[in-house]
């Protein structure tokens, strides 16, 4: 089995690719989708996040309001840090367990770690990957994308880039850049031309 790490900042394009690697036959396996199962009710972290910061962080189904916590933590660097605490572990522990699972199903996959906060979630818990795929884009061009795209302000926008990692930081550990300044076709020709690689 081969283990990629896939990383970027926020609206870089980091999406895009997973979704052409996984039409390629890439096994996609999303930590934001992981941070999600290990907040969902009955779950020990979701516990421990009530406890952190309030039952204000629930909706009345007892499922989390991420809303209402992402205006707790975003902006926040401690409280943001308190957060990361909880589910960076819980996430760990979950992907370790399919990654096993992904590997007895087929020994021979290409697997892609969908990773947003690889620099933030590795400092501490380093993962061995064969490469680190950085997805790149102009801070202001994922400004753009923020606001028009997502609805948010420009100012949550500023806070959701400012609570990652640097682009620098996330080049420092990149085996392969795919620059996402371009247009979309580009971007896709790039991401074949690393499948072919990954295959080769």
């Amino acid at each position: 089995m081969k283990l990629i790490a896939l990383t970027g900042g926020i609206a870089s394009g980091k999406s895009t690719v997973s979704a052409r690697l996984a039409e390629h036959g890439a096994v996609i396996l999303d930590a934001d989708k992981l941070a999600r199962e290990v907040v969902e009710p009955g779950q020990p972290a979701l516990a421990q996040i009530v406890a952190e910061f309030g039952e204000g962080v629930l909706l009345p189904d007892g499922s989390l309001d991420r809303p209402a916590l992402g205006r707790l933590v975003f902006g926040d660097p401690a409280a943001l840090q308190k957060l990361n605490d909880i589910t960076h572990p819980a996430v760990w522990r979950l992907g370790q367990a399919k990654l096993a699972a992904a590997e007895a199903e087929n020994p021979e996959a290409i697997v892609i770690y969908d990773v947003p906060l690889l620099v933030e979630a590795s400092r501490d818990r380093p993962l061995r990957f064969e490469k680190v795929v950085v997805v790149n884009a102009r801070r202001d061009e994922r400004l753009r994308r923020l606001v028009a795209d997502r609805g948010l302000s420009e100012a949550e926008a500023e806070a959701r880039i400012g609570s990652q990692a640097t682009d620098a930081e996330r080049v420092a550990v990149a085996d392969v850049v795919l620059d996402n300044d371009g247009s979309r076709e580009e971007l896709l020709a790039a991401v074949d031309e690393l499948w072919a690689t990954l295959t080769a």
